[in-house]
């Protein structure tokens, strides 16, 4: 009986083939473009059910509890995961505008110097805007200016 070959742990991480690019493909042609918004869409559904699942769960374990202590500990609870539902919100915006990035044919390239972001990069961070160069070069100013 054949085994199944284990995922690598890219595709563990999202749950995605990365993609492999024909010889003399050109950057961002549309197979590469449908692959990105498989991810992107896959992504933010994995978010919407999670904000789903906040919802419920909160619902369900409302309760009034009459030791103080006990209340603060729920009202915690709940605030940290509103803190995090919150930035899944932020997120799921920034995967809409990345989605329509791509159908712009907008997508793939740096915002600051205008090269291509590469696969690779866009696979680990899909909603990336800046090439590995710019964004390291942001991240030192913002260092800089904020020590």
């Amino acid at each position: 009986m054949p085994t199944k070959a284990k995922p690598s742990s890219s595709q563990l991480a999202r749950g995605f083939e990365p993609y492999k690019e024909k010889k003399g493909e050109e950057y961002m042609s549309d197979p590469m473009r449908a692959h990105f918004t498989g991810i992107l869409n896959k992504w933010k559904l994995e978010l919407m059910q999670e904000v789903d699942r906040t919802v419920h769960h909160m619902q369900d374990e409302a309760a009034n509890f009459p030791d103080p202590a006990d209340r603060a500990s729920q009202e915690e609870e709940f605030s940290l995961e509103l803190r995090a539902r919150d930035r899944e919100r932020k997120l799921i915006k920034k995967i809409d505008e990345t989605l329509q990035l791509i159908e712009d044919n907008e997508y793939g390239w740096c915002d600051s110097c205008g090269v291509e972001i590469g696969i690779r990069r866009l696979e680990a961070r899909p909603t990336a805007t800046l090439c590995i160069d710019c964004k390291t070069l942001a991240e030192i100013k913002e260092k800089q200016i904020g020590s």
